[in-house]
């Protein structure tokens, strides 16, 4: 769970110690959990976009917790527009193996490899239909080309912010190109204010990340944005303690912030237009945004 506000935190987090990453010029460190956020709700901004190892399937999960709502508008999507999905970015199949329960056929993309033998297995344990009506298919978004065509396309999850903004229009175009008529793409990100971001470019975050594997861990997350290059790092920190062993691993995953006005243009350049648009302001700098865009006519 998240350690809730104004609870004190373990020693755990405190011993971690970490550094900064040195590409973004800081001169020193700060001292071990200095300025320290602490939540009992929410993580905003800090999914990890990156390829997951089999220790930090735990870690990965949580990180997309804040998420989870988005399988129930996204399914209610889905049965509007009717299938074939499109998952890109899929991971372990968070999305794509509820709506292939829910009888949707399902084509999942992801460049990692492991994290699509984790969706198929996932698939076969719940049943042949289930497992019958997903595709999986490995390829970076960066360059992806497609074959089949689409009622819904999904970039869940804040996979936008992994796409290079020099990549993103070409993604556009040929996820545009690859949808039936009356079909949509449906995407989310996490937008950082720019005034927030400005006033604060660095931000610390601890939390337990939920266990049921008798493994303790906890996540001391440093979240470095680098406003020039309209990028962000985020370095976790993480302990793990069992009864027989510990560890201390650290992770690190890169994305980009997305300028909402460049995204918007892009889209219309790929012949999409936003036909909906949800905000869910997270605290007064940070706010979920969640758009469903239709081809143009």
């Amino acid at each position: 769970m998240h350690t809730p506000s104004g609870t004190s935190l373990p020693v755990v987090p405190a011993a971690l110690a970490p550094v900064l990453p040195s590409r973004y010029g800081f001169d020193q460190d700060p001292a071990p959990c200095a300025g320290i956020r602490v939540t009992a709700d929410t993580l905003p901004g800090l999914e990890s976009v990156s390829p997951a190892d089999e220790g930090s399937v735990w870690l990965h999960d949580a990180l997309l917790g804040p998420h989870s709502a988005d399988i129930v508008r996204y399914l209610s999507l889905a049965r509007s527009t009717g299938g074939p999905v499109l998952d890109l970015g899929s991971g372990a199949g968070r999305l794509a193996v509820p709506f292939a329960r829910h009888g949707f056929a399902v084509e999942a993309v992801d460049r990692d490899a492991s994290a699509l033998e984790r969706l198929e297995g996932w698939a076969r344990r719940i049943g042949p239909q289930v497992a019958g009506l997903v595709v999986t298919h490995r390829a970076d978004l960066t360059g992806l080309r497609l074959e089949g065509s689409y009622r819904l396309a999904l970039l869940a999850g804040a996979m936008v912010t992994a796409v290079p903004p020099d990549s993103r229009p070409g993604l556009l175009r040929e996820v545009a190109a690859h949808l039936e008529s009356g079909g949509a793409l449906a995407l989310d990100y996490t937008a950082h204010l720019l005034p927030g971001l400005i006033a604060e470019p660095r931000r610390t975050w601890a939390f337990q990340v939920p266990r049921f594997d008798g493994i303790d861990e906890w996540v001391v997350a440093r979240q470095v944005f680098d406003l020039p290059s309209m990028s962000e790092r985020i370095t976790y920190y993480a302990a793990r303690t069992g009864k027989l062993s510990s560890e201390r691993v650290v992770l690190t995953t890169d994305k980009w912030i997305v300028d909402p006005e460049r995204l918007a243009a892009e889209l219309h350049s790929a012949g999409l237009h936003i036909e909906g648009r949800r905000r869910h302001r997270i605290d007064d700098r940070t706010e979920s945004v969640l758009l469903v865009c239709r081809a143009d006519d």
